[in-house]
């Protein structure tokens, strides 16, 4: 998998097409002036979302209604695709080869596992951090799983409403558990398809997690159902019905859902140990390294290709051991596009990788003298 070129029209302060080669890119520029922009347009183009904020309007230039992403994807020798997002106000359409498709059948066009400081997360933040980065995993393996995502949200979202409603009208118990049968139903099925793509998620990274990369500890990922303890896992379904009945009251009072894989936690160990709790800084930087690795590699086991791998200011969570080290493993691996501030960091790895100047959202050429195309026209900043 190989994104040939990029180029964005109204999308932050960006201008121009960028033709990005194979291997190794690295993106260096002062603060502001776009190098983080690209990656998010990156990111954009292969996930359909942003991971600086979730109301995609805010990526449109000011002044401007229209915002389009483009690229072209090369997957194999003779296979292209031409990619495109538009955000038109605060409405996304997405489309492959000039033809407007639907979220399901646009993903996986094109993957990026994306590192960066907000990633820490992962490892240092609460488990809906975790949880997501187990559902990304999933979609990268199947896209389609993106509908049970979206339809389990909508059911939480209006059992919670009802949940509402009824302390509000003074429903009894069993008033309330008859209202919610029709969603509790629904809700059965999509997590039980949750619960068990996250648990053979969680195996087939534990398969590929190589923490000797960088530490010496044993790094290992642990799923855990909010049911652990409530009765027979392997019967998930059953189990799950059944505490659903059990806590209608409860939820009642609480007001939104108590029980469902939204609730659940998935612990990152180090030799047993909650990484979260116990570990170092550069202990759980080097986890995240080695779980997003392990992400490469289950796609890669997965397609039989690499996806892109973003590293969004690299010195800024790595020291030079580890960037070192990451660099070294990835080559020859994937197409993999770093960022940061320091020119004499970037100099340091001229050697490995092509280096472009980014300047007020444009990408000038690279010191090995391969230019890189900035076509302004039509293009606003």
């Amino acid at each position: 998998m190989l994104l040939e070129s990029i180029e964005a029209v109204n999308f932050r302060n960006l201008r121009g097409k960028f033709e990005c080669g194979q291997g190794l890119i690295i993106l260096v520029g002062e603060h502001g002036y776009g190098k983080t922009n690209w990656l998010e347009a990156i990111y954009l183009l292969a996930t359909s979302r942003s991971f600086k904020t979730i109301k995609l309007n805010e990526t449109i230039c000011f002044g401007e209604d229209l915002g389009i992403v483009r690229g072209q994807v090369r997957r194999t020798e003779e296979i292209y695709r031409d990619l495109q997002v538009s955000i038109d106000k605060n409405i996304k359409s997405l489309s492959v080869n000039s033809k407007q498709v639907s979220a399901k059948e646009y993903l996986g066009q094109l993957h990026a596992v994306l590192f960066n400081s907000e990633a820490m997360e992962v490892v240092r933040g609460g488990p809906d951090a975790r949880r997501r980065f187990l559902d990304e995993t999933i979609l990268s393996a199947h896209p389609p799983y993106v509908q049970t995502i979206t339809d389990y949200a909508r059911v939480i979202k209006q059992k919670n409403s009802l949940l509402q409603d009824a302390a509000v009208k003074g429903f009894s118990t069993e008033q309330t558990a008859e209202a919610l049968a029709p969603w509790n139903e629904q809700l059965v099925e999509l997590a039980t398809r949750m619960h068990r793509s996250r648990v053979r998620i969680t195996e087939r990274l534990n398969a590929e997690l190589d923490s000797r990369l960088f530490e010496r500890e044993e790094i290992t990922l642990r799923y855990v159902s909010s049911l652990e303890a409530k009765g027979d896992l392997e019967n998930y379904r059953e189990l799950l019905a059944e505490r659903l009945k059990l806590r209608v009251q409860a939820e009642k009072a609480a007001g939104y859902s108590l029980v469902g894989p939204h609730r659940d936690e998935c612990e990152i160990l180090f030799d047993g140990k909650d990484i979260r709790k116990y570990g170092s800084s550069g202990q759980q930087r080097s986890a995240l390294i080695a779980l997003q690795i392990a992400n490469i590699s289950v796609y890669f086991a997965l397609h039989s290709e690499y996806p892109l791998f973003l590293i969004d200011d690299i010195d800024a969570e790595l020291d030079n051991y580890r960037i070192a080290q990451l660099l070294e493993y990835l080559d020859g691996k994937t197409q993999t596009i770093v960022t940061t501030s320091k020119a004499s960091l970037a100099a340091s790895l001229t050697s490995a990788g092509n280096i472009f100047q980014v300047s007020n959202g444009l990408i000038s050429n690279n010191e090995r003298g391969v230019p890189a195309t900035s076509n302004t026209a039509g293009n606003t900043s």
